[in-house]
Parts: C-alpha cells; sequence; structure tokens
C-alpha cells in the first residue's frame, strides 16, 4: 500500500510513518496542512491517506473534500484527537472510510488500513 501520511506534528507523522514501515507499507510523502495533502495526493496518488483534522493553512476536513472531489474513491482515515461523535459523522459524510481518535496504538491503526484497504 502507498500511503500519504498528513499531519502539522512532525512527531505524530513519524509515529504513523513507522508504524505503517514496520507492517510493510510504503509511505509515499508526508504533508503538514491540509493545502500540501491535496497538492500531494495529486502528485503521488496514493492508495490509503491519514489525514489529521486541526492543521494549520487548511483543515483536514477541508482537505478530505477536496481530494474526494478530485478522485471519488480516494481512501481517506481521519487521524484526530477531536473524536467526538459530530466530527466523525462529518468526515464520513465527506467521504473518509474510518477515523482514528489519537492516542491510538499499532494494532489500532494497522487494523483500520488492512479493513480499508480490503474495500
Amino acid at each position: 500500500m502507498k500511503i500519504l501520511v498528513v499531519d502539522d506534528a512532525m512527531f505524530m507523522r513519524t509515529a504513523i510513518k513507522r508504524i505503517l514501515v514496520s507492517d510493510g507499507h510504503d509511505v509515499v510523502a508526508e504533508a503538514s496542512n491540509g493545502k500540501e495533502a491535496v497538492s500531494m495526493y495529486k502528485e503521488y496518488k496514493p492508495d490509503i491517506v491519514t489525514l489529521d483534522i486541526t492543521m494549520p493553512e487548511m483543515d483536514g476536513k477541508e482537505a478530505l473534500k477536496k481530494i474526494i472531489e478530485y478522485d471519488p474513491k480516494a481512501k481517506a482515515i481521519m487521524i484526530s484527537a477531536l473524536g467526538q461523535e459530530v466530527y466523525v459523522k462529518e468526515c464520513v459524510l465527506n467521504g473518509a472510510r474510518s477515523f482514528i481518535v489519537k492516542p491510538f496504538n499499532k494494532e489500532k491503526v494497522l487494523s483500520v488500513i488492512d479493513t480499508i484497504s480490503n474495500t
């Protein structure tokens, strides 16, 4: 799986990348905001994109909308500390395939990635 990891916190991108790479996935790019995410999605055409919600310049919810407009079949997973039900519903209605709440563990991340990759 080619995966784009998007989070404004470098330590979070590193943690997610470490989990994915340890399971044999290919992290093709990383972005620190939604604007970069949309651009990198178009450039790298990943199989899956992970998106934080709260980021500068363009948040993950807006980036999700733009990515889905560009590629309606995009497989996006929201990863955020904002685990309230309203954000989960909003992201799923806008095309996210799943939602992972921070703090997360390796097993949760890999389980969601495996589920999404098989859809």
